[in-house]
């Protein structure tokens, strides 16, 4: 083993032990509280909704112990294990090793065992944890026929996508980076612009909001909050879960606003203003395009990292790898880059929950924060949300504020 191999076994060690302590850390906190509903939430939470929470919490987090360690497992063996090397020699003995169709192959294949390791961790969560607790409504033939039309989707999309990579990588010389760069980052601002009509209706029946009254009513916000969208939309996200949420996608004109029909069965017109709000909120404050002004260079500075490893035999051989043709370099670095991500973890869920804040504050200058309030107590209520997360876990994983604290800022923007 090399220095390089050393270090990526240390992160790779490290970050599952990390995970795993914090995972025991939130499960032993929600059970300590599991027997009393928080005073915020008492008037609000029956205790056996709260108890449900807890359970579904620790539920959860049991599951995500087990993915960690097999995950961390996954990877070494692809690595350092030879997997993806035995993975290139067998293709090798069909196509050109080094070519364009042989990379392809390649990184296919990763993205094959990758689904396959996922699968047992997504059956169980759907078929049997969603299930226990009354969220699943997903049925096995309904199931098949997603994950056949998401391997349509992977096909007809991600090879050619690959191929494209692979090609400029290969034929722009030492600057390749920067065109796969553009051409990513132009990729990425085409599926934001396709995905709502042509892909989104794929996999969920969208048909306008019919109720009248509520229409106005949104129609009237987005006028106060100079928000134009193409339409207001209602998803069936009952066919497959019982959770609720909103949301707006697309760009430019291609903007709508989508319910899923969960919600609006849960909330009331009130309510459901304050939450669309909430939403608009992050569009006011640009926390997209701020995200995408965040990503861009950091893609960019990755692909020239990579550019650079490429030129390193020490990065192949310290990595299980004997090749070092350009997919195989592509390969590895997408199986070790979140291995060395993960100390970035607790910054991004920090940032994350500053956007939160920053809309919610604006929803309360656009609608009730109280009907923002109800409306979130519901939904925590609904979607079995722990009300008592271990706050150590909490800010190194959760996107979302703690219940409580989000709470305890909206009332105090009541006064």
């Amino acid at each position: 083993m090399n220095a390089f191999a050393l270090l990526f076994l240390a992160f790779l060690i490290g970050g599952a032990l990390a995970g795993l302590v914090l995972l025991r850390r939130n499960v032993r906190h929600v059970q300590a509280h599991r027997d009393a509903v928080p005073a915020a939430f008492a008037a609000s939470i029956p205790l056996a909704s709260h108890q449900r929470a807890a359970d579904y919490t620790v539920a959860r987090a049991r599951l995500s112990g087990v993915h960690i360690v097999a995950n961390a497992a996954f990877v070494l063996v692809l690595t350092l294990g030879g997997g993806l090397q035995a993975v290139h020699d067998a293709w090798a003995a069909v196509l050109a090793p080094g070519g364009l169709a042989h990379g392809v192959a390649l990184l296919g294949a990763l993205g094959v065992l990758g689904w396959l390791f996922e699968l047992p961790f997504v059956l169980v969560r759907t078929f049997v944890i969603e299930k226990k607790f009354g969220f699943n409504r997903m049925t096995p033939r309904l199931f098949v026929t997603d994950t056949a039309r998401e391997a349509a989707l992977g096909a007809l999309i991600g090879l050619p996508l690959l191929a494209v990579v692979l090609w400029l990588t290969q034929s722009m010389g030492e600057r390749w980076w920067l065109w796969v760069w553009a051409f990513w980052l132009g990729f990425n601002l085409l599926v934001m612009l396709v995905w709502p009509t042509f892909i989104a209706p794929l996999f969920n029946n969208f048909t306008p909001l019919a109720d009248a009254a509520l229409k106005a009513r949104v129609e009237a916000l987005l006028a106060r909050c100079g928000f134009r969208a193409k339409g207001l939309f209602v998803m069936d996200g009952s066919r497959r879960s019982a959770h609720g949420n909103a949301y707006f996608t697309g760009l430019g004109a291609a903007k709508r606003i989508v319910f899923f029909d969960t919600l609006l069965d849960k909330l009331d017109a009130d309510e459901v203003e304050a939450v669309l709000a909430h939403e608009l909120g992050h569009f006011r404050h640009r926390h997209l395009l701020r995200r995408l002004a965040f990503l861009a260079p950091a893609s960019l500075g990755l692909l020239a990292l990579l550019g650079e490893l490429m030129q390193q035999s020490w990065f192949f051989t310290a990595l299980g790898m004997q090749a070092t043709d350009v997919a195989s370099a592509l390969a590895l670095f997408m199986l070790v880059l979140p291995v060395f991500a993960f100390p970035l973890a607790p910054a991004l869920s920090h940032w994350s929950r500053k956007h939160e804040y920053e809309a919610d504050h604006y929803a309360a200058q656009q609608a009730d924060a109280g009907k923002l309030v109800s409306a979130l107590v519901k939904l925590y209520r609904d979607n079995a949300a722990t009300l008592t997360p271990d706050p150590l876990y909490s800010r190194f994983h959760d996107s979302h504020p703690p219940a409580a604290l989000r709470i305890a800022r909206l009332q105090a923007l009541q006064r």
